[in-house]
């Protein structure tokens, strides 16, 4: 497992969000779970 730090834009604003995921995950799945973990983080 490993720890990314993504920059992912959500509704104007800039976020940074780490992703643990395996390593063999490919760059868009990451940007994919970055994505919807800070959609989930302003739905609450």
């Amino acid at each position: 497992m490993v720890q990314v730090e993504v920059a992912i834009t959500f509704e104007g604003l800039n976020y940074l969000t780490n992703v643990i995921t395996d390593r063999n995950t490919s760059d868009e799945e990451i940007l994919r779970l970055a994505f919807e973990q800070v959609q989930k983080q302003w739905q609450k």
